[in-house]
């Protein structure tokens, strides 16, 4: 199982062999796998050369500690195909899983108190708009997932408040508004790092790496209907491509 003689460092040995086991389902999600000394005793191998197979599986999102019972198996990262991403995931609009939606807060603002948000719609700079903002996060398998915040034209959308706060689906929400109904969206993504706030509701600590991508939703008629920030976590999800030439 291991070669002392091989050429392939001992530590990187025991990775892959931790990592077979996970992905075989010798080792599934949450169980806990043995400790350093069961590893030493079992392979012959030092503790040091242990400890280091460990500690870059657990920074490579294979194992997560907890403090005084051991090291476990993550679970695996929710994965997001680029080729079938289309910017709905979180939408308020578009999107019909309400069911994994947890809604933090609404509120009503003035496009001067967001930073270039009449900018995003288009509206002239002349123009007093109101928008309704939506904190809210998503959880998949009730694990926190992302944690979003939307905003929308109360003039396109009046009743938007209520409708969401009446747990109304999408369709709902959109019925008598065909020119207004999302078709098209223009993502973009960037890695961050979660703040002191945003750390609460994620349920992570302050500093996590985040992945952000935001989403500008247009109507058919090329109206923008919808700006989404979502943030996902790093340690939850991943990016999946898939390039042909």
């Amino acid at each position: 199982m291991i070669n002392k003689y091989s050429n392939i460092p001992l530590y990187f040995q025991l990775k892959n062999l931790i990592i077979d086991k996970i992905e075989s389902g010798i080792y599934p999600p949450d169980s806990k796998i043995p400790s350093e000394q069961e590893y030493c005793e079992l392979y012959g191998i030092s503790r040091p050369t242990v400890r280091q197979a460990i500690s870059e599986l657990t920074s490579n999102g294979y194992l997560y500690k907890e403090k005084g019972k051991g090291t476990f198996v993550l679970k695996p990262k929710t994965s997001i195909d680029t080729k079938k991403y289309t910017g709905f995931t979180d939408s308020i609009l578009d999107n019909e899983i309400t069911e994994e939606r947890e809604i933090l807060s609404i509120d009503t603002i003035e496009s001067d108190d967001c930073n270039n948000i009449k900018d995003i719609f288009n509206f002239s700079g002349n123009m007093r708009v109101n928008f309704a903002k939506i904190c809210f996060r998503t959880k998949h398998e009730n694990e926190v997932f992302s944690l979003n915040t939307s905003y929308i034209p109360l003039s396109l959308f009046p009743d938007i408040i209520n409708d969401i706060n009446k747990k109304k689906a999408s369709y709902d929400i959109l019925r008598g508004k065909y020119p207004l109904v999302p078709i098209k969206s223009k993502s973009s993504l960037e890695v961050i790092f979660t703040n002191p706030g945003e750390a609460q509701y994620l349920m992570v600590q302050p500093g996590h790496a985040l992945m952000k991508i935001t989403n500008i939703i247009f109507s058919k008629s090329g109206q923008v209907v919808e700006y989404v920030e979502s943030k996902y976590r790093s340690d939850k999800c991943k990016l999946c491509f898939d390039n042909v030439k």
